[in-house]
């Protein structure tokens, strides 16, 4: 029986359009005139192939819609070229800028980052963010701790997996990345101490934080080795205003000539309380933060810092996982990334 249109006219029998056919690497070639291989080394990020080429190639990919099959490549290469990272905050200058470098690095040498925050930094947290990430399809994982967490005896990280640490102290067990913490603080006191100021006075990080506390130990072994008075620490959060608040206090303690603050942000709250209370920096009081962030050469005055080379970090976090993922066989360790002062304007020898 043939179907009839509203006005009478039998339609014409319906036909089923064929799907579109997926594009592949030889249509590429063939646009653009090189080899298949070509194109794949381009679609992998290789390195190998010249400017001129790998944009011919992009082109052609950009006018044909392509777009790489993942898991045909996975199976032909034994990788996904892609790092998961865990982490559990990015609010802080450390966490956030260590991302950033790993997320270049790896861009670099051809591999795309799949991140996966975990709210709360426990056990369970962390293997279920190893399980999403193994859902994912991921080569490997690099871990951004912050928090105490290998350090405890029930804290560990799946085996199977090639796996970096960043800021812990789990080099027994694991490959771990990290700043030197102990001797950017000891940097930071020795350089207050040698201008000639009877004592260093600490505004440290959060308790949990592994970088928080690396520096007050060495603040206050510091102190110790020179004989001299350690004073009450104060503790506050990463943030200006905890900062702010250590300020209020320390002006009015008489013996403070110079701070040293566990970060750059807490140390801007430092000045703002010292000039609201009268006192001149670095005339009365001289302030050292960490981290050297960009910021830091406009606040007034100009602050003295220790600086961390984040991008070193990145990199060689990136580098110790690749090793794992091309040749498994590593050995835990830390790998500590050097420091160094970063002298400007907010301090100076005591008052007389």
């Amino acid at each position: 029986m043939t179907a009839e249109s509203t006005s009478g006219t039998p339609r014409p029998p319906a036909t089923r359009r064929a799907p579109a056919r997926r594009v592949s690497m030889a249509d590429v070639a063939r646009l653009a005139g090189v080899s298949a291989q070509t194109v794949s080394r381009v679609s992998n990020g290789h390195p190998s192939v010249v400017g001129s080429t790998r944009e011919q190639v992009l082109d052609a990919m950009r006018r044909l819609g392509y777009r790489p099959n993942s898991a045909a490549r996975a199976l032909k290469y034994g990788e996904f070229r892609t790092i998961g990272v865990i982490l559990f905050t990015l609010s802080t200058v450390g966490n956030s800028r260590t991302l950033e470098a790993i997320v270049d690095h790896a861009a670099h040498e051809g591999y795309a980052i799949t991140l996966i925050p975990v709210a709360v930094p426990t056990q369970d947290g962390v293997l279920g963010a190893f399980t999403r990430l193994g859902e994912l399809a991921v080569d490997a994982v690099i871990v951004i701790m912050e928090v105490h967490l290998l350090d405890a005896a029930t804290m560990t990280l799946p085996l199977g997996i090639p796996a970096v640490v960043v800021d812990s102290n789990g080099g027994d067990r694991y490959t771990v990345v990290d700043t030197d913490q102990a001797d950017g603080a000891r940097q930071a006191v020795r350089h207050l101490l040698d201008l000639g100021h009877r004592t260093v006075w600490h505004v440290a990080g959060p308790e949990d934080s592994y970088a928080a506390e690396r520096r007050a130990e060495a603040w206050r072994d510091a102190l110790a080795e020179e004989g001299l008075e350690v004073p009450r620490m104060w503790r506050g959060d990463w943030s200006a205003d905890s900062g702010y608040r250590a300020g209020l206090e320390l002006a009015d303690e008489p013996g403070c000539t110079a701070v040293f603050a566990a970060n750059d942000q807490m140390a801007l709250g430092l000045l703002r309380a010292f000039h609201e209370k009268g006192r001149v920096v670095p005339r009365d009081i001289s302030v050292v933060g960490f981290d050297d962030i960009p910021d830091g050469t406009s606040f007034i005055p100009p602050l003295t810092t220790v600086h961390q080379d984040f991008t070193e970090v990145g990199r060689r976090c990136v580098e110790r996982v690749l090793r794992q993922v091309h040749h498994r066989r590593t050995k835990p360790g830390t790998t500590l990334v050097p420091t160094r002062l970063v002298v400007r304007a907010s301090t100076a020898p005591p008052p007389a």
